[in-house]
């Protein structure tokens, strides 16, 4: 029990990770109802946009605080292109067709973006260091908070305030839920879809990019596939939250991400269930979760979409 509030901690900034790709997932499903199987390769071309902005664009020996901002642009910049390229030549053409036709088409774009890393990009093959926040780390209630961590505590609520007041404030937030509503009425009061869904796209590779950032100072590392297992449970938290539910989205990477935290850290103590305990079982375990909440409440823990409630 001493370590609770550490493994809470731990389990929070997994959690936040988690949602801040989440919402990506559930904004897209919820306007255009597909699943971007691809997002987690958006969160990682983030994480390597900021690394090339700091590898090749800074001189040597740049402070990180005048790195960072950089290379938060860098990596939203990079994300921003390849989401809205991939909405324009990949999933616009299909709009009409079976949902079966973008599903598949995003599974394999989300292994194109993965070869195209892995063959382009200096060293791929094996994990690259990501640039590190000195100092700290820092300590109170009796857990433990690294510097890095720092950026992912502040990032995520930031991120989701920020959401909540673009699309329930905005005329674009507002022409979102319309669209996610009824899309052919929503055109017919003279709302731009096409735009509308650009800009969903766009926004949830920015929260994936300062997810990819986030993941990098968190871990002090990055790699060509840390997007698939990422994106999987990411889309776990979205369908937890409830699919097309942007708070939902947060709310269940944050449930999954304390869920998947304290079960490795204590179902080991369990006679007979030590061998469940160990990290390798952290993704079972996530599963496990969501096939709990699909079985008893298959809405998700919010349920309907923010624009159905709006």
């Amino acid at each position: 029990m001493n370590e609770l509030p550490q493994q809470l901690v731990n389990g929070l900034l997994l959690g936040s990770m988690y949602g801040l790709i989440a919402i990506g997932y559930t904004m897209v499903y919820g306007i255009v109802q597909l699943i971007n199987f691809a997002h987690g390769e958006i969160f990682m071309v983030g994480a390597f946009g900021a690394l090339t902005v700091h590898m090749y664009l800074l001189p040597d020996g740049t402070s990180i605080w005048v790195s960072l901002p950089l290379m938060l642009l860098g990596a939203v910049i990079v994300s921003v292109l390849v989401a809205i390229g991939a909405e324009r030549f990949a999933y616009r053409p299909l709009r009409g067709a079976p949902r079966l036709a973008p599903l598949i088409t995003a599974i394999g774009l989300s292994l194109a973006l993965q070869q195209a890393i892995w063959a382009f990009y200096p060293n791929a093959k094996s994990k690259l260091a990501f640039p590190q926040i000195e100092g700290g780390p820092f300590s109170f209630a009796g857990a433990t908070v690294q510097t890095g961590d720092i950026f992912l505590l502040i990032a995520a609520p930031v991120s989701m305030a920020f959401l909540a007041y673009f699309v329930m404030r905005t005329r674009t937030g507002r022409g979102m839920q319309a669209t996610a509503q009824d899309p052919d009425t929503a055109k017919l009061m003279g709302v731009n879809t096409d735009r509308i869904i650009v800009v969903a796209f766009a926004l949830g590779a920015i929260f994936a990019a300062i997810g990819g950032v986030a993941s990098g100072l968190k871990y002090g590392q990055i790699d060509f596939k840390m997007g698939f297992i990422l994106g999987l449970k990411a889309f776990t938290a979205a369908v937890l939250g409830g699919i097309g539910n942007i708070y939902g989205a947060m709310i269940g990477g944050v449930v999954l991400g304390v869920a998947e935290t304290l079960a490795t850290a204590y179902i080991s103590d369990i006679p007979g269930l030590d061998q469940f305990g160990s990290q390798s079982w952290a993704d079972v375990w996530a599963f496990i979760l969501l096939i709990l909440v699909l079985l008893f409440r298959p809405q998700g823990l919010l349920g309907e979409r923010v624009a159905d409630r709006a």
